[in-house]
């Protein structure tokens, strides 16, 4: 885990703010892509369309960081704040497929949310235990 700041020089300051950014994992786009080289010799078009999904995967990690601080999960693109998940509107999460995770879900009070695999899940697991939300 990565913290972003600092801690206060004095103790009795109370103005601590934690957050935990999660590193990136090609492993799911890399083996999206992988995946369609088989496929290149079966069935060409699928190829294609498997790699072109391998390609968006790849690009979306490089692109996008999840950001934890201590009231709400933040999703960036580069420096630009896409969305904001506040921990009370959570009702629980689970990681999919555990030998390999690929899928991250999420449900909040009104919508769920599915987040493909594009970040450390050792470090994802931490965070979410951290933060004390509620498991499935």
């Amino acid at each position: 885990m990565t913290n972003l700041s600092s801690p206060p020089s004095t103790p009795s300051s109370s103005t601590v703010v934690e957050s935990t950014e999660l590193s990136s994992s090609y492993t799911l786009a890399i083996a999206v892509v992988l995946l369609s080289l088989p496929l290149l010799l079966l069935q060409p078009i699928v190829s294609l369309v498997v790699a072109l999904f391998g390609v968006f995967l790849l690009f979306q990690t490089v692109a996008i960081r999840l950001v934890f601080t201590q009231s709400d999960l933040d999703v960036y693109r580069g420096d630009t704040l896409l969305r904001r998940f506040p921990y009370d509107e959570w009702e629980n999460w689970q990681i999919y497929w555990q030998p390999v995770p690929i899928l991250f879900y999420f449900k909040e009070v009104n919508s769920i949310h599915f987040i493909p695999m594009l970040f450390n899940a050792k470090m994802l697991r931490e965070a979410l235990t951290t933060h004390q939300l509620p498991q499935r």
